[in-house]
């Protein structure tokens, strides 16, 4: 693999630290900022729309600058929004910050991932993709837990200070070792934009927003689930988390070495499983040993799922993949913020804490019924090719009457 993915790699492992990292400081936050944890919590949702609205927005505006130079300037405005939160006088310029940063988020990895992709051979790119997808996965191990004990013990502000400064080292990896790629001659909006009237690929996203969402229907109500219900100590949920994460590097690595080989099976077994295992969880969350590996199976299945995902879409929007790659991150921040929120109705029903894995289960299991009518449709698509290329008549030949 080129060097130049470990760029991509370390900005993606910046970008996943300062988005989790602030769940484990909201009391801190809250407590300098003298405001309530739920509205401490607008930090956690800003950054997310700011995903979905600024990975189409930033996209666009880099369509005219060459791919290297977009991601450098979207590394610039990752570090601008984190020096913005660390030094922020007040709650309000601290969600600014928090808004900025995320503008950079969906950019950075869907222009990465096509980056990525042509940086390799055909039979490699899913592989590639989740190299760079490696930062991220390694961020919920190193990035987060390191992150949340320096906002405990240094302050919080040195926290988002230390993002800053992984986005710099990013910002010169990427101005290093990026190759300069010449600018995809003849692009425009219109054509970036007609990749969404394919159905493949709206098909891709619908998978991504339900898929991964399955995920987060568990995992954002992690906590009171594990000390409510498994019976761990408050202090057990950070280790708990890091189970998580190294579920999500393997899991990302096996997904993107099997979706070169086999795509859309990889992703049939993949949302099978997590549909499975999320059902299942609502009986191993009674039990510590057994919710603890259940833990790590949803973040590796859930994982597993991202290169496949992120490659069917660069495929079937060949020509202008651009676009459509940056707002399929912004679907997995969707998913993110809809289970959130439909897992929190469960348990507000008083349905208990582990309603929201019923919730899990049902999404990911509607992804799994989406990858089988794309994987129908793609058959049916190549057989009607095959049928028109073998019934095709041989072009008629002239004849000349002779008198």
């Amino acid at each position: 693999m080129p060097l130049a993915l470990l760029a991509l790699a370390i900005g993606a492992f910046g970008i996943g630290t300062t988005e989790f990292v602030i769940m484990g400081l909201l009391p801190e936050v809250a407590a300098d900022f003298q405001v309530s944890i739920p509205t401490a919590g607008f930090l956690v949702t800003g950054y997310a729309l700011g995903v979905v609205l600024g990975a189409p927005l930033m996209t666009l505006l880099g369509t005219r600058v060459t791919r290297k130079r977009m991601l450098m300037l979207l590394m610039g405005l990752f570090i601008v929004g984190n020096l913005v939160s660390a030094l922020a006088p007040v709650f309000g310029v601290m969600l600014v910050g928090r808004v900025v940063a995320s503008l950079a988020h969906g950019a950075f990895f869907g222009i990465g991932s096509v980056v990525a992709a042509d940086l390799v051979a055909p039979q490699k790119k899913a592989g590639a993709i989740a190299m760079m997808f490696t930062g991220l996965t390694v961020a919920n191990v190193v990035g987060v837990p390191l992150g949340t004990y320096i906002g405990q013990s240094a302050g919080w502000r040195t926290t988002f200070l230390v993002v800053a400064f992984l986005g710099v080292i990013g910002l010169l990896g990427v101005a290093r070792l990026v190759p300069e790629q010449p600018r995809p001659g003849g692009v425009r909006i219109r054509h970036e934009l007609a990749a969404f009237r394919n159905v493949q690929v709206l098909l891709a996203m619908a998978m991504t927003v339900l898929g991964f969402g399955g995920v987060f229907a568990a995992i954002t109500y992690i906590t009171p689930m594990m000390t409510g219900t498994a019976g761990y100590a408050p202090s057990s949920v950070t280790w708990l988390l890091v189970l998580f994460g190294l579920g999500m590097v393997g899991g990302n690595l096996i997904g993107g070495r099997f979706a070169d080989r086999r795509l859309m099976p990889m992703l049939y077994v993949s949302l099978g499983s997590l549909a499975l295992v999320l059902g299942l969880f609502t009986v191993t969350a009674h039990n510590k040993a057994a919710a603890a590996v259940t833990i790590t199976l949803i973040g590796a299945l859930g994982f597993a799922t991202v290169p496949p995902l992120q490659k069917r879409v660069l495929d079937q929007a060949a020509g202008a993949p651009t676009l459509a790659s940056a707002v399929n991150i912004g679907a997995f921040n969707l998913g993110n913020a809809l289970a959130a929120w439909l897992g929190g109705l469960v348990i507000a029903a008083g349905l208990g804490y582990t309603a929201p894995n019923w919730v899990g289960a049902a999404l990911a299991a509607s992804a799994l019924v989406l990858a089988v009518v794309s994987g129908l449709l793609e058959r049916r698509t190549s057989a009607g090719a095959g049928r028109i290329v073998a019934g095709s008549s041989p072009e008629p030949v002239a004849v000349t009457a002779r008198h």
